[in-house]
């Protein structure tokens, strides 16, 4: 096992960045390693919690509904997400000593919500100060990218979601967020995916090699 207990692991980064693929890649590869490995992601990672991902697309999405969530009522749909997935998936699967990582978590909300949508910090705190009860990464891999990068990678994508269709502005605010809160921690590795996909790769896989 690791010579320093980690446990869960979140991947964080704006859209583009590669996120979802490399935690795809260390999970295949802690897989192969013979450890008990679980990859989920945020929001969504239980039948209910996708449910709710699927009402705050559809919302989003619906040019026709006039009458959209308002950014507290989208924020606590995210908070209800997390909860479901805490509560029915990451910590079950933590007391049975998996390894979780997960695409996304506490971080995108501060980065997406607090900084994008001026959604009140203390209101989010107070709600994972009750939902999360201990739960925090071990770990979080911070990706970074020039915004001209993540605006081309994101571009290419043939089926877009809510969080490809943000103006330049909203992600280069959102990536100085993320960098911000990496910054003034230290269980954060902090990573440049504006190139080369097999490098992170590799980069993240050495990693981790010095650690089992």
């Amino acid at each position: 096992m690791f010579k320093k207990k980690i446990s869960f692991i979140v991947f964080e980064g704006i859209e583009g960045c590669g996120k979802s693929f490399q935690s795809k890649k260390l999970y295949k590869y802690l897989k192969k390693r013979g450890l008990k490995v679980l990859l989920t992601r945020e929001p969504g990672g239980t039948k209910s919690a996708e449910l709710i991902r699927n009402l705050i697309l559809k919302d989003y999405f619906n040019k026709d509904n006039k009458e959209k969530f308002d950014k507290y009522t989208d924020t606590l749909l995210y908070l209800a997400s997390r909860n479901e997935h805490i509560v029915r998936k990451i910590r079950p699967f933590l007391k049975k000593k998996y390894i979780v990582i997960s695409d996304r978590f506490i971080d995108s909300t501060y980065a997406y919500q607090v900084s994008g949508k001026k959604v009140s910090k203390n209101f989010i705190d107070a709600v994972h100060k009750q939902i999360l009860n201990g739960i925090k990464p071990d770990l979080t891999i911070l990706l970074k990218l020039k915004i001209s990068a993540a605006m081309r990678r994101i571009n290419k994508r043939g089926n877009k979601n809510r969080y490809d269709k943000f103006p330049q502005k909203f992600y280069e605010k959102t990536q100085k967020y993320f960098l911000n809160i990496a910054k003034k921690r230290k269980n954060y590795l902090i990573l440049d995916s504006t190139k080369n996909n097999r490098d992170v790769e590799l980069k993240i896989i050495n990693y981790f090699k010095n650690k089992i």
